[in-house]
């Protein structure tokens, strides 16, 4: 069983981007490329920088880290790039 990750974008606009994969180099590859897999909501916005990835698990958990980060306010987003906030536990 592979781990999953979850990962954090940063757009050219400063937006930052949450999201799950087994690979995250290769998940960052397809948003840069604005390759049909990529997300629709990151074309057009690069250039795109990885900021934070961190193993997670499984996919359950990866999904529900995902849930809760994408409704955190940006500066809890920020925090946890700069190492200053752990991710909560996923239950």
């Amino acid at each position: 069983m592979s781990e999953w990750h979850l990962y954090l974008i940063r757009t050219a606009r400063g937006d930052l981007y949450a999201g799950i994969t087994t690979d995250v180099e290769r998940r960052f590859g397809e948003h840069q490329a604005g390759a049909p897999r990529g997300a629709r909501s990151l074309r057009g916005k690069g250039p795109l920088v990885l900021e934070y990835q961190a193993g997670v698990g499984d996919r359950r958990s990866a999904l529900r880290l995902e849930w809760r980060v994408k409704r955190w306010p940006r500066e809890y987003k920020e925090a946890l790039i700069r190492g200053e906030r752990l991710l909560p536990d996923p239950e």
